[in-house]
């Protein structure tokens, strides 16, 4: 029997759904459709029966659509839609099922949550209900929450600049700062001592107009040093969201002159300290951020694109690219040297992408990080992707003590194929894996490299594929400690160059020209036989994968 709409929220305090979302978190739920955006107002919890097809909520309601799954939940979808209901929850177990419920909340304009198979329902309602009952206080927030993540962009702006940093409010009052044992003056040394700069340092600062300028806009203010009053040469930048002031971030000269990327860093470290001042209590400990969790679901098929334009302000209907990296530690690094530098290595991106595009999107999935750059010139998508690529590994090279390799994916023509270039940027990254010298690469750099490999994984995951006399030949090699099959390996890779082959296995070449012969005597392989060939190369090449994974 159908069970009545069941309220379990508090009518009347509202919250957007993008707070709500981040009071979630990650893994919960998954945004699937947003066609009105995430600032849509939720004032209320709904729980509603798969029988029930009217009713199904009102303005204002978030409804849990709890006894049915996938398609059979489209109905109650469309029923939420059409009262008015802002978003509605369902659990989806496939793409398929995904897909089909997308069309529908798009065609009623109400947001899509999937919820992932396996969480409790009463978990999600807990977590939804106390963001709206916190949504007061929540929206009130003090943005020192955040001030954790301050000091580390601190931190990376400082490595970047080659200064000395520190974060300050409107008021002036020091929020976070770097670390440092250069040379800093008195202006530092008293505006960290006291938390807040010295009123007579402050006074002439606003005498000379630099505060004006930075409330004006996102121009960097450069201040010239002034031994005879202990000021040593700096520059700021100020925080905004939109036309509002937020505060300032301030690099003052050391020992050594500011780099040249001084500006740039300061320019995209300031866009990013205004999303961190602004966030909410609650994202604080919500876990993975909202724009990273779409980034995530887009890079992998499962959100819809036109929701994340919208929650980044960007133009869905541009070209973007999507370029991965990843940290190569230089000999053995313990869990949490490697976790310190791929955190560096992930705030040294972000500061490059938001200084090129206040839309761009970070994210980090297993062990890469993720950079997705929309609304890219039609031209020249591609290249300066790619030149962006570039200056981050660059900086990398300066500032980290692991090497980072990036891949680079192509152009698409929208976000709605983002999927395509980051599946694209993995295939060229897997392919530099095999190359130590190799930073940066597309496709094109090492298309080769990328059908070899896509080869492999057929030959890998279809076992009828296997050569039976190429394990036979492994198996020799493992009861009679021999190496036939490395030598022959050596040997194609060398276009039968016995010499250089020889060389490379550091063994006399009347060494080598027995193993071969040795080997295809006991396989019955046909050297002459450009098929056989491939094939045997092929399948050596792929025992040499498996053996170093």
């Amino acid at each position: 029997m159908a069970r009545d709409v069941e309220s379990v929220g508090v009518t009347g305090v509202g919250v957007p759904l993008r707070q709500l979302l981040t009071a979630v978190g990650d893994p919960l739920v998954d945004v699937l459709a947003a066609p009105r955006g995430l600032d849509v107002d939720v004032r209320d919890v709904v729980i509603v029966d798969p029988e029930e097809e009217s009713g199904s909520g009102r303005d204002g309601d978030f409804v849990l659509v709890i006894g049915a799954r996938g398609r059979a939940a489209a109905p109650l979808v469309r029923a939420a839609a059409r009262d008015g209901a802002p978003a509605v929850a369902v659990k989806v177990g496939s793409e398929v099922e995904a897909r089909a419920l997308r069309e529908t909340a798009m065609a009623g304009g109400i947001a899509l949550l999937g919820v992932r198979p396996e969480v409790r329902w009463e978990r999600l309602e807990a977590y939804a209900h106390n963001a709206i009952d916190n949504a007061r206080l929540t929206s009130d927030a003090d943005a020192g929450e955040a001030l954790g993540d301050l000091f580390s962009l601190a931190q990376t702006v400082a490595a970047m600049t080659d200064g000395i940093v520190s974060v300050e409010d409107t008021a002036s009052r020091v929020l976070a700062y770097s670390r440092s044992d250069d040379e800093v003056d008195e202006l530092r040394r008293l505006s960290i001592l006291g938390r807040q700069g010295p009123e007579q340092y402050l006074a002439m600062l606003r005498e000379w107009g630099v505060y004006q300028r930075l409330r004006a806009g996102e121009d960097v203010v450069r201040i010239d040093e002034r031994p005879e009053l202990g000021i040593r040469r700096r520059m700021a930048v100020g925080i905004h969201a939109g036309s509002q002031p937020l505060g300032s971030i301030w690099v003052q000269e050391g020992r050594r002159p500011l780099s040249e990327r001084s500006e740039r860093a300061l320019l995209g470290a300031a866009r990013l300290a205004a999303l961190q001042l602004i966030r909410q209590r609650s994202e604080a400990t919500a876990g993975p951020r909202l724009r990273e969790n779409l980034l995530s679901g887009l890079l992998e098929g499962r959100v819809d694109a036109r929701s994340v334009a919208d929650n980044i302000g960007a133009d869905a209907d541009r070209p973007a690219v999507v370029a991965v990296f990843s940290l190569r530690p230089a000999g053995s690094v313990d869990r949490s040297e490697l976790e310190l530098q791929r955190a560096e290595m992930t705030g040294l991106i972000s500061v490059h992408a938001s200084a090129y595009r206040r839309s761009a999107l970070v994210t980090t999935l297993a062990s890469r990080v993720y950079v997705l750059l929309p609304e890219l010139p039609e031209r020249s998508a591609a290249q300066a992707a790619l030149s962006l690529t570039r200056e981050i590994v660059a900086a990398a090279k300066q500032h980290l003590t692991s090497r980072v390799q990036a891949g680079v994916g192509s152009a698409v023509p929208t976000l709605d194929e983002v999927a395509e270039s980051r599946a694209e940027a993995d295939r060229v990254l897997d392919a530099l894996g095999h190359d130590i010298d190799a930073e940066v690469a597309t496709i094109s750099d090492v298309r080769a490299q990328v059908v070899i490999s896509e080869i492999l994984t057929l030959l890998q995951d279809n076992e009828r594929y296997r050569d039976a006399r190429l394990t036979a030949l492994h198996d020799h090699d493992v009861e009679h400690s021999a190496d036939l099959a490395r030598s022959l390996l050596a040997y194609l890779d060398h276009f039968g160059d016995v010499k250089t082959a020889s060389s490379a296995l550091h063994v006399h070449p009347n060494t080598l020209r027995y193993r071969v012969r040795r080997a295809t005597d006991l396989t019955g392989i046909d050297l002459g036989d450009p098929t056989e060939r491939l094939n045997t190369h092929l399948q050596l090449l792929l025992t040499r994968r498996a053996r170093h994974r």
